[in-house]
């Protein structure tokens, strides 16, 4: 098969969007002998893509596409007619934002979740009605819809009328090369150099987005962790600024613990796998996931995880994480002072998830994603 992904949605590689792309097309890399992969790529996203170059075909688009109504007009003016150029026999969008409207060969997309009809104020207005309308109107004209998880393809069905016809579940992967137990001595000596986190912490890892991340409930919650306690641990957040990021660091400085919160900003790939072996224990307060990464791949480095089950996370945590009402504070904050009070507790924690880590393989997800593919050509001639 000639295959066709569009990479534009990676926000220069620091979404979770992002880490499915890359995490997939590595998957991929070792059917490239008997298939043809096309990938579009910003200009100046190309060096994020460096491990494809040998083994698929890197195709430039030009930057001045980047801006969100420029790339939706790409999108439907411009990439239906490279498509019929390169005679693809099927085009891989793997974000519900970028959808095609024409079809010139069998489309394929990613739905990742629909938050829009779950959390109040995601985003701004026009997403939002982006989101709940056209995208519904979007959804009904790919060949094929992949669902990350029962969540989302349940949420198609309700919202979108998308019957198992149309959809398959493909749970999202993990490289279980980069994500494992390592030499955590050594870690927490890097994460104290680098981010001066030289006390026990939690870690919490997403783009700092409000209110649906949940960041400023967290922040409220240590508070009274930190009262109630005395405990000298610390707060890590990494990820970069979203919508509404002015309001968690707003509730930062206004913490009486402020000195204890540390910001680490964007969190490279290459960083991520030892910043979670050094994290004593990790936590997931989102409000709504359609997936959720950060956990399972804490899981998978040995690090116990206390998180809310809204969303997916009820099918991926399942019962491997200490789990909390994402709002209520005290509830998070009574499981961040079991977890962190207790040995017993994070080693119970650590082995289930670590055993759970293991059900989530990115070469099998991508196995199954190419019979999708090879799906959507069947029934789109």
């Amino acid at each position: 098969m000639k295959i066709g992904y569009s990479t534009s949605v990676i926000q220069r590689g620091k979404t979770g969007v992002a880490q499915y792309v890359f995490a997939l097309l590595r998957a991929m890399l070792i059917h490239a002998d008997k298939h043809e992969f096309n990938l579009f790529i910003l200009e100046e996203d190309r060096p994020l893509f460096e491990f494809a170059k040998n083994k698929m075909k890197l195709v430039t688009v030009a930057e001045k596409f980047r801006p969100a109504v420029k790339n939706v007009l790409w999108h439907q003016r411009q990439l239906p007619q490279i498509a019929r150029n390169l005679d693809l026999d099927v085009l891989h969008v793997p974000s519900y934002r970028r959808m095609l409207w024409g079809a010139p060969c069998p489309l394929v997309a990613t739905i990742h979740d629909l938050a829009p009809f779950h959390v109040t104020g995601k985003y701004d207005w026009k997403r939002m009605i982006y989101g709940r309308v056209i995208v519904k109107q979007l959804a009904r004209r790919q060949n094929q819809i992949i669902a990350v998880s029962e969540n989302t393809a349940r949420d198609l069905q309700t919202f979108f009328g998308l019957g198992s016809d149309r959809v398959q579940v493909v749970w999202n992967g993990i490289d279980h090369r980069r994500f494992q137990p390592g030499d955590v001595t050594a870690a927490k000596t890097s994460a104290a150099q680098n981010w001066k986190l030289n006390r026990p912490f939690f870690l919490f890892v997403s783009r700092l987005e409000h209110p649906g991340k949940n960041h400023v409930r967290l922040i409220e919650a240590f508070n009274q962790f930190k009262a109630a306690t005395r405990s000298d641990w610390l707060l890590a957040l990494g990820g970069s600024d979203w919508h509404g990021a002015e309001s968690i660091y707003a509730a930062a400085k206004s913490s009486p613990y402020a000195e204890d919160i540390r910001f680490l900003g964007f969190v490279s790939d290459a960083a991520l796998p030892e910043l979670y072996q050094a994290t004593d224990v990790f936590i997931y307060p989102s409000l709504f996931e359609g997936f959720g990464f950060p956990p399972i791949e804490a899981m998978a480095c040995g690090v116990p995880v206390i998180s809310t089950l809204r969303g997916s996370l009820r099918e991926v945590v399942a019962d491997a994480a200490m789990a909390i009402e994402p709002e209520n504070v005290a509830a998070i904050a009574g499981a961040m002072a079991k977890m962190s009070g207790s040995t017993d507790e994070r080693s119970r924690w650590r082995a289930a998830g670590l055993q759970n880590a293991k059900r989530f393989d990115w070469n099998e997800n991508a196995a199954q994603t190419l019979a999708i593919y090879e799906q959507a050509v069947r029934h789109g001639k």
